[in-house]
């Protein structure tokens, strides 16, 4: 969760609105304080699809550095 809210507020400094939304977003779906139920099956899938975003946001920024 504080990751996600780390990463939400760099991406707002930078303007990037829709990525600060999104993981804005994913920390409150994160957070360990409320829990929000949406079923194993739902939650295996949400997990797979936030993993997914992370390795290609980060294979994507670490070419650009590199670039």
């Amino acid at each position: 969760m504080v990751v996600f809210g780390v990463m939400a507020y760099q991406y707002y400094d930078q303007k990037k609105i829709t990525l600060a939304v999104v993981f804005g977003a994913l920390s409150l779906l994160f957070q360990p304080f409320f829990k929000v139920v949406l079923g194993r099956t739902i939650w295996n899938s949400v997990d797979v699809v936030v993993a997914i975003i992370l390795i290609v946001m980060f294979y994507y920024f670490n070419k650009q550095i590199k670039s």
